[in-house]
C-alpha cells in the first residue's frame, strides 16, 4: 500500500463536522417504531449504519469488520467498506434514495476487501429503495441487489481506544498513512480519572483531559522523545496539534471527531476488541 496521503475535500467529511451533542447516538435520529414494522417514510439520514452484508447477483458476501455507511442530512453519503473512503451526493425522498456517482480515495486494498468494496460501491449507486425494520435497514437497487445494514450504537468516549484515521486542517482533511510501522498507528484513550494516553505516530504520550458536555480540554502532554522517519513525525505533529487545549467532539457510532477552535482536528475509529494495533483501523 502506498504511503502517499490522499486529500479529501471537506464535502467528503462534511458529516464528520456536523454540530451535534458529543455523545449523540444515531438512535435519536428516528422515533421508535414499535420494534419491527417497516415504514415507507424512512428516516435514514444522520444515523451511523454498520454494513452487515452485500448481495449482488444472488451472491451474499459478509462485510469486513468496521464497514459503515452514513447519509448526511445535507445530502451527502459517506461509506467505508473496509479500505477506501467513499462519498457521493444523495437525495432522500420517502423510501427512495438517489445516490450520485461515488468518489473514492485510491488506497491499495487486500484482494478480498477490494472485491467487497467494488460490489458494495456498485450497489450503493443509482436509485435505491429503503426498508427499515427495527434497527435494520435494507437498501435495494432496481436490479434487486441489496446492502444490509444495522444501526451502529455510539461508542463510549471514555475507556475506548480511539485509532486516528483522519487529520483535519480547516477545510482540508487527509487520511493517516495506512502503512505506518506495526504499533505506530496514532491512538488515544481517555480514562475516568481524567488521564489521556496513547501514541501520536512516533512517540507515546500521557496527559490530562477534562470532559464537559461536548467539550474536551486537553492539558499539556508528556511523551517519549524518539526521532522517526519524516512521514511519522509529520503525523505526530498533526495529531498533537489537534489534541491541545479546548476542543469540541462528536461521536457517531464508532467514529469520534475532535475539532479545535482553529479548525485543526482528528477523526478516529473505536478499535474493535482484540484488533491488531498495526491494522488500518488500529
Amino acid at each position: 500500500m502506498h504511503t502517499q496521503r490522499t486529500a479529501l475535500s471537506v464535502s467528503v467529511l462534511a458529516l464528520l463536522t456536523l454540530a451535534a451533542c458529543g455523545t449523540e447516538s444515531g438512535s435519536g435520529a428516528r422515533p421508535a417504531d414499535g420494534g419491527g414494522t417497516a415504514r415507507s417514510d424512512i428516516p435514514v439520514t444522520g444515523v451511523a449504519w454498520s454494513v452487515d452484508s452485500v448481495t449482488v447477483g444472488g451472491k451474499k458476501t459478509e462485510a469486513p469488520k468496521g464497514a459503515r455507511l452514513e447519509i448526511d442530512p445535507k445530502g451527502r453519503v459517506k461509506a467505508d467498506f473496509g479500505c477506501n473512503h467513499i462519498s457521493a451526493d444523495a437525495r432522500v425522498e420517502g423510501d427512495r434514495i438517489t445516490v450520485g456517482k461515488p468518489v473514492s480515495t485510491q488506497m491499495a486494498c487486500e484482494e478480498e476487501i477490494e472485491r467487497f468494496e467494488k460490489a458494495a460501491t456498485g450497489a450503493m449507486g443509482g436509485e435505491l429503495t429503503a426498508k427499515l425494520t427495527g434497527e435494520r435497514l435494507t437498501l435495494t437497487t432496481e436490479d434487486g441487489d441489496t446492502i444490509a445494514l444495522s444501526e451502529e450504537k455510539a461508542a463510549d468516549l471514555v475507556g475506548t481506544r480511539w485509532t486516528v484515521t483522519t487529520l483535519i486542517s480547516g477545510e482540508t482533511a487527509t487520511s493517516v498513512p495506512a502503512d505506518l510501522p506495526e504499533g505506530r498507528a496514532p491512538h488515544l484513550t481517555l480514562s475516568e480519572d481524567g488521564a489521556v494516553q496513547g501514541d501520536s505516530g512516533c512517540n507515546s504520550f500521557r496527559g490530562r483531559a477534562a470532559v464537559e458536555g461536548s467539550t474536551i480540554v486537553f492539558g499539556a502532554v508528556a511523551g517519549t522523545r524518539k526521532m522517526c522517519p519524516e512521514a511519522e513525525m509529520e503525523t505526530e505533529r498533526a495529531v498533537l496539534a489537534a489534541l491541545k487545549g479546548p476542543t469540541t467532539y462528536t461521536i457517531k457510532g464508532s467514529t469520534l471527531t475532535v475539532t479545535a477552535d482553529d479548525g485543526r482536528g482528528t477523526g478516529a475509529t473505536a478499535t474493535p476488541s482484540g484488533a491488531a494495533s498495526g491494522s488500518r483501523h488500529g
